[in-house]
């Protein structure tokens, strides 16, 4: 049975005080991957839920 493609999607680390995205010597940390799930969990491992949320947005058409 054929795999339907997933969509691509941006997967950024958000700071829930400022509402701003993370960055890392000043660009936006910023996940491009076709599994949004992973990229959350991989974000969010080891830190405080109440700080950081992952945002998803997927990126075109399916």
């Amino acid at each position: 049975m054929p795999r339907s493609p997933r969509a691509t999607c941006a997967v950024r680390l958000i700071d829930r005080r400022t509402g701003q995205t993370h960055r890392v010597n000043g660009s936006p940390l910023v996940i491009f991957t076709r599994n949004p799930a992973e990229a959350v969990a991989d974000l969010l491992e080891g830190r405080d839920p109440t700080v950081w949320e992952a945002r998803v947005e997927p990126i075109g058409a399916p």
